[in-house]
């Protein structure tokens, strides 16, 4: 009875092992086990061979074999995207053209692409004339601070042409062109001329590195030193040295004395010279050492020596003169041979003194 009762255990026992396996097989596959499983020694595989891509390139060190070329999203399982027949393409376009049919109408903005564009952005006109970057000259725009031909502009973006437009930085006229500007500190001794046939030390001296041509604005005597203009606007050197339109020099020359009070006076008046009359517009007194005195003298004339002949005239020579300035432009602390560029607003006020 024993003996029953344990076979019968037992049978009851794989019975229920053999249905274990029914029910896995009936859902999800059996992992083989190890002595099951069978490997590709070959290129190819077939419904109840080893999986593809197991075969030489697995051998040679390869994961997987070969990829699959991967096919388009919506063909998959052999499904192919439906071409579009001519009738479907010739109806879409005829959509589109009603639906913009009422705008035939419509501007492009200037900026697009293709699109007739005249004239240069105005920061960048501002910016190649020297008041900064682009992004601080449009700061400049919306402060208010520039005109186009005498309209302030408040709008970015705004053309001109360099050439033809004026345009202005608080109420100073802006030189758009590629011009140039230098103060030079003429020593003594260096003549007022760009070449000297006699090999003398000139203007163009100091200039050599320069790739425009640079002439310079008026004379200076040889032994005269100060500040004299270098440039290449030939419009604005003409009306700066002409009588019309009365751009002052400023002078210190310095004099032995005593001076007189009226000295001043006479000078305003108008000494007698060979070649005429000739009138300061302005005389003071800047400095006294025992008898030397050191006196400054403002002319709008560009008569040659007018200086000195004016004083010696008066009966006092000059041992030393230097100028301080030539209209709104002045000498400062700027050492001698020295070259400098003129700021925006000393051209600006140098073209607004020549109506420019």
């Amino acid at each position: 009875m024993r003996s029953s009762g344990r076979n019968s255990g037992r049978g009851n026992h794989r019975g229920a092992g053999n249905n274990r396996d029914e029910r896995q097989g009936q859902g999800r596959p059996r992992k083989p086990r190890p002595e099951e499983r069978r490997y590709d020694v070959g290129t190819g595989a077939t419904k109840d061979g080893p999986k593809p891509g197991r075969g030489g390139a697995a051998r040679g060190g390869a994961k997987g074999g070969p990829k699959k070329a991967q096919q388009p999203q919506g063909q998959g399982r052999g499904r192919t995207a439906p071409a579009r027949s001519r009738e479907y393409e010739a109806r879409a376009e005829e959509r589109n053209r009603e639906r913009y049919a009422g705008k035939k109408d419509v501007k492009l903005p200037r900026t697009f692409p293709g699109a007739e564009q005249e004239g240069e952005r105005l920061q960048k006109v501002l910016a190649r004339a020297g008041y900064g970057s682009r992004r601080a000259c449009e700061e400049l725009i919306e402060q208010a601070r520039v005109e186009v031909n005498g309209e302030i502009v408040l709008e970015q973006g705004r053309r001109v042409d360099p050439e033809k437009d004026e345009v202005k930085v608080d109420g100073l006229t802006v030189a758009t062109q590629s011009y140039q500007f230098f103060a030079l500190n003429k020593p003594a001794g260096v003549v007022a001329t760009m070449e000297d046939p006699e090999g003398r030390q000139c203007l163009g001296d100091y200039v050599t590195n320069r790739e425009t041509r640079l002439f310079h604005v008026g004379r200076l005597d040889t032994e005269t030193e100060g500040v004299i203009l270098l440039t290449n606007h030939g419009e604005l050197a003409h009306r700066l040295t002409h009588p019309r339109y009365n751009v002052r020099k400023t002078y210190l020359a310095h004099i032995v004395g005593p001076v007189p009070r009226d000295l001043g006076k006479r000078l305003k008046d108008g000494i007698q010279l060979e070649d005429g009359y000739a009138r300061a517009d302005h005389f003071r007194v800047v400095e006294q050492t025992g008898k030397n005195y050191l006196v400054e003298v403002t002319l709008h004339e560009g008569r040659k020596h007018i200086v000195r002949r004016m004083l010696a005239a008066a009966g006092f020579p000059v041992d030393k003169l230097v100028r301080t300035g030539f209209g709104p432009v002045t000498l400062g602390d700027q050492k001698s041979g020295w070259l400098r560029r003129l700021s925006n607003t000393e051209v600006g006020r140098l073209l607004q003194e020549v109506d420019l």
